[in-house]
């Protein structure tokens, strides 16, 4: 086994650790959604990750996510709403405003 071959196998460990960061942290943010569409009386209807970058969040490198999402309050609207997490932790969920049944 030479430099190279080590070089390979760290760089593919840490692209399978960052792929399987970010998922964790898109399924986090889909249980948040479907609890707070629940306790809003929302229906989720979609969620998209928008963006992901590395940042230091306190003190530790962690990812920051912005997502979109899509719910509707009467069963016939749509609205698009934004979820910001850092890491596993949820910064902001921010909705527009809407109908309310």
């Amino acid at each position: 086994m030479n430099l190279l071959d080590v070089f390979l196998l760290v760089l593919i460990a840490t692209s399978g650790a960052l792929f399987w960061r970010i998922r964790m942290i898109s399924e986090a943010a889909s249980r948040y959604l479907n609890q707070y569409c629940d306790s809003q009386h929302l229906q989720l209807i979609s969620v998209a990750r928008r963006r992901t970058r590395p940042m230091l969040y306190r003190g530790k490198l962690d990812w920051r996510s912005e997502f979109d999402f899509e719910f509707s309050s009467t069963g016939q609207d749509c609205y698009t709403g934004n979820l910001t997490m850092n890491g596993l932790t949820v910064v902001a969920t921010q909705t527009p405003p809407h109908r309310i049944h």
